[in-house]
């Protein structure tokens, strides 16, 4: 099964992905809690995450990525929760998805060559805050099979700036990993992508 491993550094970044229980719910609530306000202000709302539903959401979350058993990795700013929301995801590229990408508006096309570590040249789009928009970046690569997409969205518009050359460089470190099943063996093989 296809999937996606990270390097985060883990002074600059806490793990949504796995942390279950106590570990990381305060991270976790805060950056749900920021999402949950940019999607009310979207829709003409005060602009401000409801308490309960981000405790509730905070719950669920690390179960649902669970679930996506590694095609979905997220993390949130270790000393500001609120300050960015990283997600990468992987996806096997369907001609719905093709079309879906290029059916987007036309400032998605304002895009730079980025190199990663592992998944060579893709691209990045950095968007500024706009009119009913939240700063944000993408990066994506096009494997050929997959589509590796990671997303930064913004709590503060002003500092999205100081803290994009460490989504840089968190976004250069996402590989995919595969398992290989062996003919021989009933197990599965596990290759180092390193």
């Amino acid at each position: 099964m296809t999937r996606l491993q990270a390097d985060a550094d883990t002074a600059r970044w806490v793990p949504v992905t796995g942390s279950l229980g106590f570990r990381g719910r305060r991270h976790r609530r805060a950056a749900i809690r920021m999402l949950l306000g940019h999607g009310s202000r979207a829709i003409g709302g005060q602009g401000r995450g409801s308490g309960m539903l981000a405790w509730g959401l905070s719950q669920a979350v690390p179960l649902m990525l669970r679930r996506a058993d590694g095609r979905v990795l997220a993390w949130v700013w270790k000393d500001e929760p609120e300050l960015v929301v990283v997600t990468a995801q992987v996806q096997e590229i369907t001609p719905q998805v093709r079309v879906a990408r290029a059916s987007r508006p036309m400032e998605y096309d304002d895009t730079e060559a980025f190199r990663g570590t592992y998944l060579g040249m893709g691209e990045r789009l950095v968007l500024p805050p706009a009119e009913g928009r939240v700063p944000f970046a993408e990066y994506s690569w096009d494997t050929g099979a997959h589509l590796v997409t990671v997303n930064a969205i913004a709590g503060d518009a002003e500092r999205f700036g100081t803290v994009l050359p460490a989504v840089d460089e968190l976004a250069r470190s996402v590989r995919i990993v595969d398992d290989l099943r062996v003919p021989e063996t009933t197990g599965v093989l596990r290759i180092n992508p390193a």
